[in-house]
């Protein structure tokens, strides 16, 4: 069954956030993913990947995190540097809150969307910013599945505020997060008794899902995604 993709606006303190759902015709009530964009903007590699997530039996939403910098805030695999400069122009406090406050609270509003079955993934930097979510908004999911994400200090303090199950994806050769702050994040997660699971994939890098990344590997991806679907099929679907 063909899923219906529509763009939809979010309120938020700073304005309008323009975001992509993503639904099922029949318009029966499902539980819902939050996805969040990499760095590189909303692109349509994200928005392939919204499809597949639906196609497993959920409502998703991916919203524009870079609104403020409309129109020219989306870049190509090749434009590493354009994107990182605009993913750290971002605030990671208050704004970015709000942001997925406002999110949230839309897909839980909707008529076709159990509201107590919402979960959050990411890629890079929205891989980050599930954690976020995970740390500040565990009241208001039931998941959460950060994909090579990188974890802010504050963010491993705050682990202590997780109540919900988290599963993490990292590659084994990832520059940007190196071994030593995998087992970090690890030791935090175990330290406070929390119910996680994290995986590495030896030879995969940064990006590894991503089949338009020179970094695309596939078997660590194919892999992933098993998982990922298996998580949310206990924690969101069995669930009901």
């Amino acid at each position: 069954m063909k899923v219906l993709q529509t763009e939809v606006m979010i309120p938020t303190p700073d304005g309008q956030m323009p975001a992509f759902l993503f639904t099922h015709p029949e318009n029966s009530c499902k539980p819902a993913i939050l996805l969040l964009m990499e760095a590189f903007g909303l692109t349509s590699h994200i928005r392939d990947v919204a499809v597949r997530i639906a196609n497993e039996g959920y409502v998703v939403l991916v919203p524009d995190l870079y609104y403020r910098e409309l129109p020219n805030n989306k870049f190509g695999y090749d434009k590493v540097e354009q994107a990182m400069a605009m993913m750290w122009r971002l605030d990671f406090g208050k704004p970015m809150e709000e942001d997925i406050r406002a999110a949230l609270a839309y897909v839980k509003s909707r008529s076709n969307v159990y509201p107590d079955r919402v979960g959050v993934t990411g890629f890079c930097l929205g891989g980050g910013l599930t954690f976020f979510t995970a740390c500040k908004f565990s009241a208001e999911i039931s998941a959460a599945a950060p994909f090579y994400g990188m974890v802010l200090d504050e963010w491993i303090e705050a682990v202590k505020n997780i109540t919900v199950p988290i599963y993490l994806f990292f590659g084994g050769v990832a520059p940007f997060i190196p071994r030593d702050r995998i087992q970090q994040i690890e030791a935090r997660f175990q330290q406070l008794g929390k119910e996680y699971t994290l995986k590495i994939y030896p030879d995969a890098n940064h990006g590894f899902f991503c089949n338009e990344r020179s970094s695309y590997q596939q078997a660590a991806a194919a892999d992933s995604w098993h998982e990922l679907i298996g998580f949310f099929q206990k924690h969101l679907q069995k669930a009901m």
